[in-house]
């Protein structure tokens, strides 16, 4: 076979190998958007973005059945999302362009709360403030109290804090329980992600870097860790990336079980007593495990009581949010293969939709968030476990590859990723094969 064939060879053999992976791979694919929500209810989603870093391209939408009924964009990033009760939404947002950057050089990023008029568009109210960098410093969550309050969670300095009228009233800071670096605003140190009020002056947090879960009463402090650091047990998913760090040299972090729960986000208290030794739950979107998990108190101990690894005939990809609705069902944010679904109790899927960006967070509206909620007591749901683990390191590209470029589908996994360099490996030496004999 002369070089001109055998390149015309390699490149059709490597066009018709790109074309099949991605036919038969989309023509097999579950179908990653079913059924409707009830009646007329919505869902809020707070989309965080695509490109590198994912902070681009941020907004807010209003779903209702498979139909985008409101949106706002125009800001990098969106976080948690709350309808209020008047009717305007609430979010964490992150934004660069700012003026006003404190110690830091002009434009910076900055990082905060809004109010928005959904009829208008128009941001009723903004708290905020500079940080350093745009990544791991934002504000993914806030929550409403009484008097005017507002209770977020500041990711940039690793604490809660309680704001009236742009001034602090009360803040918790992380460095009273964890040992903190000498400053936290220049590494990723605990990425404090979340916040949810239990009830008056109880608060849960989802300390993320350190795989645990706090309730912390307002002027006591924490009462109550859940996955607590078990001595002698390994510190490694805690320290990976310059997170935790032994900062007081006796060889040790407060690090929770990976097993239990890794690098979690967004938990639901579903009930029971905080800080007691009774029965009580928790639901949390356990992200670097790619589960959704249940966990109860009982005699003092948590211990995982359900978890979800698998919906609609799709593996979970660092899911970051799961609510219990008022229905009983779950409504869960699968961050990575960008969609929002609905399960009732036996993992049917009931209700799901893609987003064309990364989403972080979604409310069902009215309902929201609430500090209950249905317990799932008993085995997991039939064909709940994944799939399978595949090549971890081809697995993982293929992830971030569909958070950089969104027009990726959900379905273009590992095995997709290696086919499509195998193809276009045949196709380019073909086409330098061709090449060759034109000189």
């Amino acid at each position: 076979m002369d070089s001109q064939t055998r390149g015309s060879a390699l490149l059709v053999v490597g066009v018709v190998l790109l074309v099949a992976t991605l036919g038969v791979s989309a023509a097999v694919a579950p179908d990653a958007s079913v059924g409707s929500t009830d009646g007329e209810e919505r869902t809020l989603i707070g989309i965080q973005g695509g490109g590198p870093g994912w902070h681009e391209y941020g907004s807010i939408q209003s779903v209702e059945g498979s139909e985008v009924v409101w949106e706002t964009g125009d800001t990098d990033s969106y976080f948690d999302v709350t309808r209020l009760d008047n009717g305007s939404v609430m979010a964490g947002f992150m934004h660069g362009g700012y003026e006003d950057c404190g110690p830091y050089e002009s434009p910076c990023t900055h990082t905060g709360f809004r109010i928005i008029d959904p009829d208008t568009d128009e941001i009723v109210s903004e708290y905020s403030f500079p940080v350093r960098s745009e990544g791991n410093s934002e504000v993914h969550d806030v929550e409403q109290l009484g008097d005017g309050e507002f209770l977020f969670s500041d990711m940039e300095n690793e604490r809660l804090v309680v704001v009236t009228n742009d001034e602090t009233v009360w803040q918790w800071n992380a460095s009273s329980y964890y040992e903190a670096p000498e400053d936290p605003t220049r590494t990723d140190w605990l990425h404090i992600n979340d916040v949810d009020v239990i009830e008056e002056g109880v608060y849960m947090v989802s300390v993320r870097n350190a795989n645990q879960i706090l309730v912390i009463e307002r002027g006591e402090g924490v009462i109550e860790t859940i996955n607590t650091d078990e001595e002698g047990s390994s510190d490694a998913s805690c320290e990976r990336n310059s997170q935790l760090a032994d900062q007081d040299g006796d060889g040790d972090v407060r690090c929770g079980n990976p097993e239990v729960l890794d690098h979690q986000h967004n938990p639901q208290w579903l009930g029971g007593d905080p800080g007691g030794d009774g029965e009580a739950a928790v639901l949390v979107a356990d992200s670097d495990n790619d589960r959704i998990a249940e966990l109860h108190r009982a005699d003092g101990e948590w211990e995982v009581a359900w978890t979800l690894e698998r919906a609609g005939g799709i593996d979970l990809r660092w899911p970051r949010d799961a609510d219990r609705l008022a229905n009983g069902n779950t409504l869960v944010t699968d961050t990575l293969n960008k969609r929002i679904f609905e399960i009732d109790r036996n993992g049917s899927v009931v209700w799901s939709v893609e987003t064309q960006r990364i989403p972080y967070e979604a409310d069902r509206v009215p309902y929201g968030e609430p500090p209950e909620g249905e317990w799932y007591v008993g085995s997991s749901p039939e064909d709940s476990e994944r799939s399978s683990s595949g090549i971890p390191l081809v697995s993982n590209a293929a992830v971030l590859l569909r958070g950089v470029f969104p027009w990726l589908p959900f379905w273009y996994t590992g095995p997709q990723l290696l086919l499509t360099l195998a193809s276009l490996g045949l196709a380019g030496a073909g086409a330098r094969a061709l090449w060759r004999t034109r000189g």
